[in-house]
């Protein structure tokens, strides 16, 4: 596997394996909420914004192929979720068939030495009860849960934080 940097080139590969990868969720959902969820993760503009304001990070099989991605949005880009201080991983995907390879973890070790790298301070991530073998990778490398938040596509969701100082 090779990790590489994300760029716009990577735009409809990286819609394609958004939608491979949380799909596997569909069932779930209710279909309203899938249909939200796979429109977002199908628009452009989600993944533009994040290819220009963050690093961008994919994983490529030996034939080339995108089977993994991360976005690590700095510091000074708040949301309703994140505060400006903190920086902000998102969109951790990995294609189904190749779960289990170490493939996510290694994303996320990959953002967290990025942020350290860049003197950081907090890094945060949410994610869903959804999401289990997710929510243990995470906790694993230290993130704990810094609070609930409000149900998102009717799951339950948490805000997690690690510092990184």
């Amino acid at each position: 596997m090779i990790f590489r940097q994300g760029n716009i080139s990577d735009i409809n590969f990286l819609k394609s394996l958004a939608i491979k990868s949380w799909g596997q969720f569909e069932s779930e959902l209710t279909i309203d909420n899938w249909q939200r969820l796979k429109a977002g993760l199908s628009n452009d503009k989600t993944f533009l914004e994040l290819l220009e304001q963050s690093y961008s990070l994919v994983c490529e099989n030996d034939q080339k192929e995108i089977v993994g991605m991360s976005f690590l949005v700095p510091h000074g880009n708040p949301t309703e979720i994140y505060d400006e201080k903190w920086c902000y991983i998102r969109f951790v995907s990995v294609a189904p068939e190749y779960a289990g390879q170490g493939i996510g973890r290694q994303l996320t070790e990959k953002c967290i030495q990025f942020a350290r790298d860049n003197e950081e301070q907090t890094i945060a991530l949410h994610t869903s009860e959804m999401m289990n073998t997710a929510r243990h990778i995470y906790e694993s490398l230290g993130f704990k849960i810094l609070k609930e938040l409000a149900p998102r596509f009717g799951k339950k969701y948490w805000l997690y934080t690690l510092d990184i100082t």
